[in-house]
């Protein structure tokens, strides 16, 4: 995970800044506090108990260094902003007043907190004297989003407003990132006090310093498992996007010839059209993907947490491999996996290290071991390619995809979660920062507004949101924003009248009891829809007419929603069965190998045996 994100704090300025000793009011320190930290943009939803705070963004707009995007839904706010920080890399700024408009950002509070994406996130509160008395619209936010941020603050004292922000930003975006909350009772924001600002870079915070230099000692036998590894597996996840190491990750799978795999998060790490790429793993990665990390002799995790939908049944998953765990959050490194070689630090730092002791080696002019790994691992993808299946009277989700990727490679991609998802998981190649999905809380919902964000914070690029009809439904009011804002969003629904991967499930494990999944029934017309908000609507459910239809909404200056109406039985594949181990992937056969798998190798008296063993023969040790 990234260690520090650079916060410009040169953003051009016409607002006055205040002389020592003047005197100011808690939310005139707030906004400017902002401003401080470079915030240009504020996603948000007014109410009684922040009106004192957007009294003050009236102000900050007209002085033209702050704009603010009236969301149509909190939960959009908090979508949003987090569509902003995935995009751009900067912390990104939300707001919400008391009571039910602060709980309405706890999905997107916890969809930034899975994803270690930075958020700011500031709530109004009740006055203090209020506090504790069940007044109209409090809740103790403070408490209800304990698990689900980085830290939390209520502001009792105006004077307090410029540290907290300063602290709120630099929490939020070093060592691991996350979302931090602010709570300000609605009297702190409308007193005045004698204002002092607090510039970003004068913060320390004593006990609080993330580890971003990987140990000396570490990668030292990192480098030796590398150099000595017939059958080596790059496993990439978000922690790389977020510290930015992409070329030294290119670097290091070039100079040991080591396959990448990528994590959902960890999409646009790596180049999925270089020749060294298997996609992504788990529950709908790629069959040789998953055969990879099953058959590996050693396990490079870069940046990822080694979750339960990429290892599936944990005991199986990489039984054979040595495992190297490269992660700036010290929690993630042997919670879920114990490596054999352990290193907390920046994923980008940590490489550069791997990678000048490779240099001091002379190991990038050796010939490599890996050719007849990669040998076996390209027949895997020649037997089990990933293929868009073409229906002659009727459109099949995954080519409507795959088109979107012909046609617009650049594009900034957003998706909602289900069956979709894993489709344009599959089939899109995407830069970084250029893939938007909520993956650890698999939020519905999510893609609308993240789009927003993106949009807002790239208005010159190409933003092109991969929705589900019934995703989409969870937040489409926000085509007023849409509209409000003239965003030229793309929006692709994939329509097939389900909640498509609980279809799927049902249909699988549940012997077809398709109970409350069906969404045909009430679905609205799109079309309707897109006029009813001045959006251009285009419907598509022939084949012939999908290259067209694409061409059309790309070629419009505006937002489209585009309804592709696709097969409703279609189902996503390959797929590994929850708890199952990644090689059993659903429909395929066991893979051909060119030569044995590797022997597992007991942890204690380092005895090869074979997989059928549990428990080593030599020494009694669970294998």
């Amino acid at each position: 995970m990234v260690s520090q994100i650079s916060i410009s704090t040169t953003t051009p300025v016409t607002a006055k800044i205040p002389a020592p000793n003047h005197r100011h009011t808690g939310a005139y320190a707030l906004l400017d506090s902002l401003r401080r930290h470079g915030v240009e943009h504020i996603f948000g939803y007014p109410g009684g108990a922040i009106l004192p705070i957007y009294d003050e963004i009236e102000r900050a707009e007209d002085a033209g260094w702050l704009t603010h995007i009236l969301v149509r839904h909190e939960q959009g706010a908090a979508h949003a902003a987090d569509g902003y920080a995935r995009s751009t890399g900067k912390v990104g700024v939300c707001f919400a007043t008391s009571g039910p408009g602060a709980t309405n950002l706890v999905t997107g509070i916890a969809t930034a907190q899975m994803d270690s994406i930075p958020l700011v996130v500031v709530t109004g509160q009740v006055p203090r004297s209020m506090i504790g008395t069940d007044g109209f619209q409090e809740t103790d936010i403070y408490g209800i989003t304990l698990p689900i941020v980085k830290h939390s603050y209520v502001v009792r004292d105006p004077k307090d407003m410029a540290r907290v922000v300063a602290e709120a930003f630099h929490i939020a975006s070093t060592g691991r990132p996350g979302p931090v909350l602010i709570d300000i009772p609605k009297d702190v924001g409308s007193e005045e006090f004698e204002y002092f600002p607090v510039e970003p870079e004068s913060i320390k915070l004593a006990g609080y310093r993330p580890t971003v230099r990987g140990n000396a000692r570490q990668i030292n036998p990192a480098v030796e498992l590398m150099a000595n590894s017939a059958q080596p597996l790059l496993y990439v996840g978000g922690g790389a996007i977020t510290s930015g190491a992409h070329a030294e990750i290119k670097r290091l799978a070039e100079i040991f010839q080591m396959p990448v795999t990528t994590t959902l998060m960890g999409k646009g790490s790596f180049d999925e059209d270089h020749p060294l790429s298997v996609g992504m793993l788990g529950m709908h990665g790629t069959a040789y993907a998953n055969w990879a990390v099953t058959d590996c002799d050693l396990l490079i995790a870069v940046g990822a947490r080694f979750d339960d939908r990429v290892m599936g049944k944990a005991d199986r998953f990489a039984p054979y491999a040595k495992v190297i765990h490269i992660d700036i959050d010290p929690a993630e490194v042997g919670k879920n996996r114990t490596p054999d070689v352990p290193i907390v630090g920046d994923v980008k730092q940590v490489l550069t290290g791997i990678l000048e002791r490779v240099k001091e080696l002379k190991l990038d002019d050796r010939p490599t071991k890996t050719d007849r790994w990669l040998e076996m691992i390209n027949a895997w993808r020649t037997d089990n390619p990933l293929v868009a299946p073409s229906y002659p009277d009727s459109l099949s989700p995954q080519e409507a995809i795959l088109q979107c990727r012909q046609q617009a490679p650049d594009a900034y991609y957003t998706t909602d979660v289900g069956q979709h998802q894993m489709w344009a998981a599959q089939f899109l190649n995407n830069r970084p920062r250029h893939w938007l999905s909520s993956a650890g809380l698999g939020t519905m919902g999510y893609g609308v507004p993240a789009a927003i964000g993106a949009q807002v914070a790239l208005p010159n690029e190409q933003i092109i949101c991969i929705s589900g009809d019934a995703s989409f439904q969870m937040n489409l009011q926000e085509l007023g924003t849409i509209m409000e804002y003239q965003l030229p969003v793309k929006i692709v629904v994939i329509n097939n009248g389900w909640q498509g991967m609980v279809r799927q499930w049902q249909k699988t494990f549940y012997k077809e009891n398709y109970s409350s999944s069906e969404m045909a029934p009430s679905m609205p017309d799109l079309m309707l829809l897109a006029q009813a908000y001045n959006i251009k609507g285009i419907t598509v459910d022939q084949p012939g007419d999908l290259v067209g239809a694409i061409q059309a909404m790309l070629a419009h200056p505006g937002a489209v929603l585009l309804d592709v109406k696709v097969r409703r039985d279609e189902d996503c594949y390959p797929m590994v069965p929850a708890g199952a181990a990644n090689e059993d992937m659903m429909g395929l056969a066991k893979p051909k190998r060119l030569f044995d798998r590797p022997s597992v190798i007991c942890g204690n008296c380092h005895t090869p045996n074979p997989e059928s063993h549990k428990f080593c023969p030599e020494c009694g040790q669970k294998m």
